[in-house]
């Protein structure tokens, strides 16, 4: 292979090749950064285009396995659908791209990017953006601004660009920004899981001795960050995102093709219609405006359409559909910029009004119906235990990994009013489910245990993603489950022209339609765990970006505030909802809280239907139940039984005599409890001198017998009648 370019950048170095592969394509480029090697190739069909006012391009990202030196896990030995990672780059990759075609592209266009080798260090999501890229600045497509991508760490308080995997696991925070040399386009942001923190805490235990004055315990602690600290980390991400992109540009302008003359689409706006429109039934269109929900609104404007045509049958209904949104969309974004105010009456800053109802489903282990305006989510959680947790296999990782906290997002039809069929997951739903996961995750401590939360969109008017992470978030705490603090999710809208710009708090779909920027935040009254921001105008400022973020967190404290005080209402599902709890117990106990051969802790299992384990170091002890009632009857009986004087253990000789108790009667016998707690078999002959067929008509349970030690067999103990 021979190697056009090389590119030296932070912490990597990148070389492309042009025009040896996939030579039938509109534009390919073949990356190697270390010993990852990925080909992109972009395709666009000429014999075609799509007539609607939308972009008709797809993204697909294909990891094989012999990239790693890997066969297929499962049945079937050949890759078959896509995986979480490959859907959620190709979204990444899409979200970055799309601003660069220019408007009237109708061609269908397909980007395919595979990764022919991967190593362990390098970040596959970068590389596959910026070999995209490149495959899409050097085509004949005319398209001359190239789209880069740089991932930022925080690693022991120290700013990392173009950190290696090994180092991001490391890291505090996960930074992804892409944009052009002049542009930031892209954001997605979050913070990695708290730490674990030692706090002394002053308490009287029982089993902890009392001249300690106190014990050590361990607390989690979230990292979210705060606005300046990130205001700071994008300044100076950005720069290299900017450096990258110039290099970029200089390196690959003597491999561009000769750009292909395509044809566009033509969509112009009948100006007559516009101003028919303005003139006549402004009155209409702000009707329309005020009706909130999309399937109303799209309702009025169609009636709208239907009246206007009954006086003007000659004029096109598409085209007459077209003016009356661009109408639309003018009355929306002038109303906002020159009034200060929204379509349904709110103040620029202002969040709908919030209700909050947790446990609506007395069958699932904790819910939460979240209401925000017309945005509805129901968070349902459950638990279970580390089996449970979901199994997957990553390129770049060795064996298997086990995802123990998962949010699963589903956007049915009916929420936007849409008569539509509930298929497979989309690339939306699965990018929902995985922002709320990120935005959640830092702050819940989940101790080994596994948590699904599955969020349902039950109707949607604009940030269904951030009803999700409210709903989530209290949902956990339906499920008693500890976090370290309290998260909310709120998206941030801009609408902007030449001279102004207006920032809205809480969108709405009319907003996100008709506006200029979709930006989501979360995090706590502090900082912020997760974000995900698209830029529609081609670019965004830091100022702005710094304005949108402050006046997020004026609304999220608002929203945490409501879901505190719901927080303080919750009832748990107490019959169905599993318990754990965690307790402290000498370790020199632990043998007789695990019995002879296991025996006590196993007849606890049975009788309370818990899972109880115990750390032999330090004694500590979990215990894991289907409800309550049972965990806490497994700790009382635990608990009874180191607080008992401890026995020391006899050495026992053959010939030796002690009385003993009748614990348990079987068929061949009786098991005796010696003085000591030891348990021994008294053997149905050894009984009586005469022949006993029942053991129940000689002895009871419960009864005192004098027994003599006849023999040792490994750790068992044959005993006769004394």
């Amino acid at each position: 292979m021979t190697y056009d370019v090389k590119i030296e950048l932070e912490n990597r170095v990148e070389e492309y090749s042009f025009g040896d592969v996939a030579r039938q394509a509109n534009g390919s480029a073949w990356i190697k950064s270390g010993d990852t090697v990925i080909l992109a190739t972009i395709v666009i069909d000429e014999t075609e285009i799509v007539k609607d006012d939308f972009l008709p391009l797809t993204v697909q990202y294909i990891e094989k396995s012999y990239a790693a030196g890997k066969i297929p896990g499962g049945f079937f030995k050949r890759e078959t659908k896509p995986s979480d990672f490959e859907t959620l780059t190709s979204r990444i990759v899409d979200r970055s791209l799309r601003p660069l075609f220019p408007k009237g592209f109708g061609h269908p266009t397909q980007i395919t990017i595979m990764v022919f080798s991967a190593d362990k260090e390098s970040d596959l999501q970068v590389l596959a953006l910026n070999a995209a890229s490149a495959a899409l600045y050097s085509s004949d497509i005319d398209i001359n601004t190239s789209v880069a991508a740089v991932r930022a760490a925080k690693i022991d308080g120290e700013l990392v660009l173009n950190p290696t995997l090994s180092q991001l696991k490391q890291s505090t925070l996960d930074l992804y920004l892409s944009g052009t040399k002049e542009d930031l386009l892209m954001i997605e942001m979050r913070t990695f899981g708290g730490s674990e923190i030692e706090v002394s805490e002053m308490m009287i235990d029982p089993m902890i001795d009392p001249t300690m004055g106190g014990t050590m315990i361990s607390t989690h602690v979230s990292n979210a960050i705060s606005e300046n600290e990130l205001i700071e980390i994008f300044t100076n991400t950005q720069k290299e995102l900017f450096h990258t992109n110039a290099l970029y540009e200089q390196s690959f302008k003597s491999i561009k093709k000769e750009t292909k003359i395509i044809e566009y689409k033509a969509h112009t706006i009948n100006s007559e219609m516009v101003k028919f429109v303005e003139e006549k039934h402004i009155d209409s269109i702000r009707d329309a405006m005020n009706q909130m929900a999309k399937s109303e609104r799209s309702t009025a404007l169609r009636s709208l359409r239907k009246s206007i045509l009954e006086t003007k049958e000659d004029w096109d209904e598409v085209e007459l559909k077209d003016a009356i949104e661009k109408v639309k969309k003018e009355q929306v974004r002038s109303q906002i910029l020159n009034a200060r105010v929204r379509a349904d009456g709110r103040k620029l800053n202002e969040i709908r009004p919030i209700s909050i109802d947790t446990n609506v489903l007395p069958g699932a282990h904790s819910s939460c119906l979240f209401t925000r305006g017309q945005t509805q989510a129901l968070v349902v959680l459950t638990m279970g235990g580390p089996k449970d947790a979901q199994m997957f296999e990553s390129l770049t990782d060795d064996g298997t990994q086990n995802e123990n906290f998962m949010v699963h997002y589903n956007f049915p039809g009916f929420s936007v009013g849409e008569a539509s069929p509930i298929m497979g997951t989309k690339r939306r739903e699965l990018g929902h489910g995985n922002l709320a996961k990120r935005a959640l995750e830092p702050i819940t401590n989940l101790d080994g245990q596994t948590v699904r939360l599955v969020s349902e969109i039950l109707e949607s008017n604009g940030s269904s993603s951030m009803a999700t992470v409210c709903g989530g978030y209290l949902a956990l705490k339906a499920a008693d489950i500890e976090t370290s603090d309290t998260i909310a999710g709120i998206a941030m809208g801009m609408v902007s022209d030449e001279n102004n710009y207006a920032i809205l708090s809480d969108i709405m779909g009319l907003e996100d339609h008709d506006g200029d920027m979709d930006f989501k935040v979360t995090g706590s009254k502090d900082g912020i765990t997760a974000m995900q921001m698209d830029i529609k105008l081609g670019g965004i400022s830091l100022n702005v970006l710094k304005e949108a973020l402050y006046q997020a967190k004026e609304g999220r404290s608002h929203i945490i505030d409501i879901m505190l005080e719901a927080e303080s209402k919750i009832e748990f599902n107490d019959g169905v909802l599993p318990s754990t709890d965690f307790f402290h117990i000498d370790p020199s106990f632990i043998g007789e809280v695990i019995g002879q051969a296991g025996k006590t802790i196993r007849e606890m299992i049975e009788k309370f239907e818990v899972a109880i384990d115990i750390d032999k170091k330090d004694g500590k002890v979990k215990i894991t139940g289907k409800n309550k009632t049972g965990v806490a009857g497994a700790r009382e009986h635990i608990e009874g039984i180191v607080s008992k004087p401890k026995v020391e253990k006899i050495k026992y000789e053959v010939g030796d005599k002690y009385p003993g108790i009748v614990k348990k009667i079987v068929d061949f016998g009786a098991f005796i409890e010696l003085p000591d707690g030891t348990d021994g078999l008294l053997h149905i002959s050894k009984i009586s001198k005469e022949r006993v067929d029942k053991v129940s008509d000689v002895l009871s349970e419960g009864d005192e017998i004098g027994i003599e030690i006849l023999e040792f067999k490994g750790n068992k103990i044959s005993l006769g009648r004394a």
